[in-house]
C-alpha cells in the first residue's frame, strides 16, 4: 500500500519523481524518500512525513538523470526516518523501494545476521537491499541476476525497484501481487516506473503492467524486454495506451479531491452507461461479460459477491437487486475472510469480485483461489489492467475516472451502476420482471445523472451545514437502514469514520432493539435512511424508539413526510426515485456530511490517518 516512481533518461529524475510521488500520495504518506545515481554514487534523502516535506530537503545535488522514489503506507516498522524507503544495502551501492510484504523477512533478517549483515531499520524491505548484495558478492553475478535470484528466495508480495551504483541510468524492476506499470518513453528513449499509470500520464501514453514472476531492465537506448524470474525466459512486452486524461487527476478549482469527486459522480455514472443502456431501444448491453451472461441467468444456482470496504457495501446492495429482480440467490462475503473459512467451491460457482483500484491483495487471493477449483471468476473494476481486471476470467469496468481521495465516493456510485444494470439485464433475461417494468427501471436508471446534476447543484451541500455542526460535536454516531438502505448506512458510517475519526455504527435498523440500542443516549445521534420504501413505517417505528430515548436524529427522505419530519431532529431530503433506485440518492448527502465535518475538525479530507487508498497488503 505504497506508492512508488522511477525515472531514466535525459531529464530531471527528481522533478518527474516528486511530482509523482504527489500524485501517489493517496497510497500511503507516513513517510517518502528518494534515491538517485549520481557521480559520488546512490545519494539517498527521506524522512517521516508527506512528500512535501521530502522535497525542501532535496539540494541540486539531487538533479539527476535516474533514480527512484517511494510514498510509504507503514506495515513493518514505525513511520519514522529510518524506516522510510529508499533502503540501501549495507556498502551503499545499492538502494531499494518496496510495495509489498515479505513473509519470511525475520528468517531471512536472522541468516544474514548471522552472515555478519547489519540491518538499519525494523522494516521487512531492508532484507531484500542486504540480501541482494549478498548474493551479488558471494555469487560473483551482476545485479539484475543477484535480484532474481535474490526473489526465489522470498516469500510474499512485492513491487520492487533497485539501482545500483556500479550501474549508472539502469533501473531494475520486479513484481509479484503488488502492481507494478512500466512508460516506455518516445523512441526508448527514456523510461518511468509507477505503481500506477497517474505519475505516468503526463510524459507518456505507452505502457506496459508487468505480471506476476516478471522482471526487467529499464536503461535508455535499450528496448524493453521482460524475463521471467523462475525459468529465465523473455518476452518482448504488449504495450498498451493509456486514455488516462490529466485533467482528471487534478483538483479542478475544488479545496479536496473528496468533494471534486462527490460532485463527479453524475458526469461518472453517465460514463458508466454510456454504450450499455439504450433506454429507447430497451438495451442492456454488458459487453465485458457478454458470454457468461446466459450462464449467470439460467443455469447458475448461486451468485458469490466478494469485495472489501465500499466495495463490500456496494456488493450489499447489489444483493438485494439481483435476488429481488431476477430471483437468484447471492452471497456476499468479506474478501479478507472469505478464503479462510475453506469455502464449498466448484466448476458451477460463480464469483463476482468487486475493487475501485483491481490491486486488493485480499480480492486477488479469492481469484486465485477461485480459479484453482474451476469456478468461474468474474470483476467489476475502475481501473484498466489493473491485476483483477487481467486474473478474473471476465469482467465489467465501471469507469468512474482516477479516484484520488482516500475516502471512496464516485467509485461507490458507478459501482452501484454497473450491479443494477447487471440484476436488470438478468431479470430481463430470466423473464422474472415484466415488460413495463423493465423499460421503466431501465428509463429511470438511464436519468439518474442528470436527477443527480439537478440535487448536487441545487444548494444539497447547504443543507448539510447545521448537521454537520451537530455530528462535529459526537464521540458516537449511529447510522440506521433497512433493505438496500442497511448497506447505505453501513457506507455512510465508513465515510464517517474514515475522515472524521468520530465513532460510528452502520446497523440495520431492525437490529437496534437486539442490543445496541443501549448505546442510545442524548450525546449520540442517529441518522437514519427513511426513504418512501416498503418498510418505511418500520423504520419510521425505529426512529421513535430513538427519540423515546432522547437521541439527536437526522432523517434521510425522498418525499415529503409529516409523521418522519415530526420525529426528526434534522432532515436531509433527496431527489425521489423508484425503491430501487433510492441508494444512489441517498449515500450523497452521507458523503458530504463526512466531508463537511471532517472540515469542522481540521483534518486532513483526503489523506486520513492511518489509511491508504489501494491496499495492496493482506
Amino acid at each position: 500500500m505504497c506508492g512508488i516512481v522511477g525515472y531514466v533518461g535525459t531529464g530531471n529524475a527528481t522533478s518527474v519523481i516528486i511530482k509523482g510521488l504527489s500524485r501517489l500520495e493517496y497510497r500511503g504518506y507516513d513517510s517518502a524518500g528518494i534515491a538517485v545515481h549520481s557521480s559520488e554514487g546512490i545519494r539517498i534523502e527521506k524522512c517521516a512525513g508527506k512528500v512535501a516535506d521530502l522535497s525542501i530537503r532535496l539540494d541540486e545535488s539531487f538533479n539527476q538523470t535516474s533514480g527512484i522514489g517511494h510514498t510509504r503506507w507503514a506495515t513493518h516498522g514505525e513511520p519514522t526516518d529510518r524506516n522510510a524507503h529508499p533502503h540501501a544495502s549495507p556498502s551503499g551501492k545499492i538502494a531499494v523501494v518496496h510495495n509489498g510484504i515479505i513473509e519470511n523477512y525475520s528468517a531471512l533478517k536472522e541468516e544474514l545476521s548471522k552472515q555478519g549483515y547489519a540491518f538499519q531499520s525494523d522494516t521487512d524491505t531492508e532484507v531484500l537491499a542486504v540480501l541482494i548484495e549478498a548474493i551479488k558478492s558471494n555469487a560473483g553475478v551482476a545485479i539484475d541476476e543477484a535480484i532474481r535470484l535474490a526473489l526465489q528466495e522470498v516469500v510474499g508480495a512485492y513491487a520492487l525497484v533497485v539501482i545500483d551504483a556500479d550501474v549508472p541510468d539502469t533501473i531494475y524492476v520486479a513484481k509479484k501481487s503488488s502492481p507494478l506499470v512500466i512508460g516506455i518513453g518516445k523512441n526508448e528513449s527514456e523510461y518511468y516506473v509507477a505503481s500506477d499509470a497517474t505519475p505516468i500520464v503526463e510524459y507518456t501514453r505507452d505502457v506496459t503492467y508487468l505480471k506476476d514472476g516478471e522482471m526487467a531492465v529499464l536503461k535508455p537506448g535499450t528496448p524493453l524486454t521482460i524475463r521471467n524470474i523462475h525459468d529465465e525466459s523473455e518476452h518482448v512486452p504488449y504495450i498498451d495506451h493509456l486514455e488516462l486524461n490529466i485533467e482528471t487527476i487534478e483538483k479542478a478549482g475544488y479545496d479536496h479531491f473528496m468533494l471534486k469527486e462527490i460532485f463527479e459522480q453524475p458526469r461518472a455514472i453517465k460514463d458508466s452507461l454510456r454504450g450499455r443502456i439504450k433506454a429507447d431501444k430497451g438495451i442492456i448491453r454488458l459487453g465485458g461479460i457478454e458470454e457468461y451472461e446466459q450462464r449467470l441467468a439460467t443455469k447458475t444456482k448461486k451468485i458469490t459477491i466478494v469485495a472489501c470496504g465500499t466495495s463490500y457495501h456496494a456488493g450489499l446492495i447489489g444483493k438485494y437487486w439481483i435476488e429481488k429482480l431476477a430471483r437468484i440467490p447471492v452471497e456476499v462475503d468479506m474478501a479478507s475472510e472469505y478464503r479462510y473459512r475453506n469455502p464449498i467451491l466448484n466448476e458451477e460457482d460463480i464469483i463476482i469480485t468487486i475493487s475501485q483500484s483491481g490491486e486488493t491483495a485480499d480480492t486477488l487471493a479469492v481469484i486465485d483461489l477461485a480459479k484453482k477449483r474451476g469456478a468461474l471468476c468474474l470483476g467489476i473494476t475502475n481501473v484498466v489492467g489493473s491485476s483483477i481486471a487481467r486474473a478474473t476470467d471476465a469482467g465489467i469496468y465501471t469507469h468512474a475516472g482516477p479516484e484520488m481521495s482516500v475516502a471512496s465516493t464516485k467509485a461507490f456510485s458507478t459501482q452501484l451502476c454497473v450491479l443494477f444494470a447487471l440484476a436488470l439485464r438478468l431479470a430481463h433475461l430470466k423473464g422474472t420482471i415484466g415488460d413495463v417494468e423493465y423499460r421503466s427501471l431501465l428509463n429511470e436508471f438511464s436519468t439518474l445523472p442528470e436527477a443527480l446534476e439537478r440535487y448536487l447543484t441545487n444548494g444539497a451541500p447547504n443543507d448539510i451545514d447545521p448537521v454537520a455542526d451537530t455530528i462535529a460535536k459526537a464521540r458516537d454516531v449511529i447510522f440506521l437502514g433497512r433493505g438496500e438502505s442497511y448497506p447505505v448506512a453501513m457506507e455512510g458510517a465508513l465515510k464517517l469514520k474514515e475522515i472524521t475519526y468520530i465513532h460510528a455504527d452502520g446497523y440495520a435498523a431492525g437490529e437496534m432493539k437486539h442490543g445496541p440500542i443501549a448505546l442510545i443516549d442524548k450525546d449520540v445521534p442517529v441518522i437514519v435512511i427513511a426513504p418512501e420504501d416498503a418498510t418505511q413505517e418500520k423504520t419510521l417505528s425505529n426512529m421513535q424508539e430513538m427519540k423515546a430515548r432522547k437521541a439527536i436524529v437526522i432523517a434521510v427522505i425522498n418525499a415529503p413526510n409529516e409523521e418522519v419530519t415530526k420525529h426528526a431532529d434534522h432532515i436531509l431530503q433527496v431527489p425521489k426515485s423508484s425503491s430501487l433506485l433510492t441508494p444512489f440518492m441517498t449515500v450523497i448527502p452521507l458523503q458530504l456530511l463526512a466531508y463537511k465535518v471532517a472540515l469542522l475538525k481540521g483534518n486532513d479530507v483526503d489523506m486520513p490517518r492511518n489509511l491508504a487508498k489501494s491496499v495492496t497488503v493482506e
